[in-house]
């Protein structure tokens, strides 16, 4: 949603392109006096992408946004003047063929509904929103979408996991007036994330403390992104430090994020803080990078590529991205480089860390030793107590040369 003042047509234009380059689908701008109405014509009109206009309290600017070619209105039935009013909106809409988004907000329930708040906020908002779900039906309209935004973080999932169970419409999703952007984010991110992972949700808006609309934009895309509904430009993926840490990795993190926005394909790029569980955790990575004090690497879908000096990993993992998009999407692999790479890491590498793929190869090597011990039953050649232990393959060990030989 826009910040400014809606009839600043410079300053809300100036917004709108914000958001449409940040990918906004959407944006929604207040319209709460005749002069903002005069702006949504022009608005309207030079948008690169559709308006909603948002309406409190008189129905007469939401008939006049509708007729001023608003794309969609918001409308709260709770302070709009009554069904009445509603209804004289619901018929332009109808007119217009332009859809509503009615809106329930724990701050501006209904007067029969305020008691219930304190004593079953969940209820309140739910019974709200089929309130407004019967009033629309009642019109013979049913181009719109419900909301149900609370600053409760608990009562925002539970009332839509509710509803959404009671009516067929769409929803929208958010965390009402969540907070800064720090706090904001994480409130959204809990509410809107559990909402969507339970396939909850069919639009959604961050709000944030913040007079950057574009920064909404970005914390809704990573979280779409995080659930692997929508895809935007690049992914990326980095360690939390630890005491192994060896370079200054905050910088790093911060260049390569800040580098990847010039990139628009949703590739992974991870940065690990050091080569102790080897690139296994970022296996999946289309690159990354993983540092030590002197000496990095850098690596695609697991494999290593080439070591360079740390101070040189950013400016060559981005060389290595772009000869990848000149080579046609194409790793290009130099065979001495690889190998020097690889040779580093097996230097650097702790042999005794338990990745991913060092628990797949032991779960593998019991199941074949299994396998092993039971054919050898069925050939009548176990029982005994002098059957032989099966000998484990020391390459495979997680300790392989670190604490003890097994014998053959």
């Amino acid at each position: 949603m826009t910040k400014t003042e809606t009839a600043n047509l410079p300053e809300t234009m100036a917004q709108i392109h914000r958001v449409a380059e940040a990918g906004a689908d959407l944006v929604r701008v207040a319209v709460p006096r005749h002069e903002d109405v005069e702006a949504l014509k022009t608005i309207v009109r030079e948008s690169p992408i559709p308006i909603i206009a948002d309406i409190h309290f008189n129905h007469t600017l939401a008939i006049k946004a509708i007729e001023a070619g608003a794309h969609c209105i918001r409308l709260n039935p709770g302070n709009i003047g009554g069904p009445e009013k509603v209804a004289e909106v619901v018929a332009v809409a109808k007119r217009h063929e332009v859809p509503i988004r009615v809106g329930v907000n724990s701050g501006s329930l209904p007067k029969h509904l305020r008691d219930m708040e304190f004593t079953d906020p969940v209820g309140a908002l739910v019974s709200a929103a089929e309130e407004t779900v019967a009033l629309m039906e009642s019109l013979d309209f049913g181009d719109f979408k419900v909301s149900m935004k609370s600053t409760s973080v608990p009562n925002t999932i539970a009332s839509n996991r509710l509803l959404s169970q009671r009516i067929p419409y769409p929803l929208h999703l958010g965390v009402t007036e969540a907070g800064t952007k720090w706090t904001g984010s994480l409130k959204s991110a809990v509410g809107l994330g559990t909402l969507l992972a339970d396939g909850i949700g069919d639009t959604v808006r961050i709000s944030l403390s913040t007079f950057h609309a574009e920064e909404e934009v970005k914390v809704a895309w990573e979280i779409l992104k995080a659930l692997k509904l929508r895809e935007k430009g690049p992914v990326l993926i980095a360690c939390p430090t630890c005491g192994r840490l060896q370079f200054d990795m905050d910088s790093v993190v911060q260049e390569v994020e800040q580098r990847l926005t010039a990139y628009d394909d949703p590739i992974e790029v991870s940065v690990l803080g050091c080569a102790v569980n080897g690139i296994g955790e970022a296996r999946h990575a289309d690159f990354g990078i993983t540092g030590a004090k002197d000496a990095g690497m850098i690596f695609s879908k697991g494999e290593p590529l080439k070591k360079v000096p740390t101070a040189d990993l950013v400016d060559e993992l981005f060389k290595e991205i772009d000869r990848y998009y000149a080579s046609g999407k194409q790793v290009v692999r130099d065979e001495r480089e690889a190998a020097e790479a690889t040779q580093w890491l097996s230097e650097n590498e702790d042999l005794s860390a338990m990745t991913p793929e060092r628990l797949a190869q032991l779960e593998k090597d019991k199941t074949r030793e299994e396998q092993d011990r039971l054919a050898a039953e069925a050939a009548g050649e176990g029982g005994g107590n002098d059957t032989k232990k099966p000998f484990a393959d020391e390459t495979s060990s997680p300790t392989a040369g670190r604490r003890f030989t097994r014998a053959g």
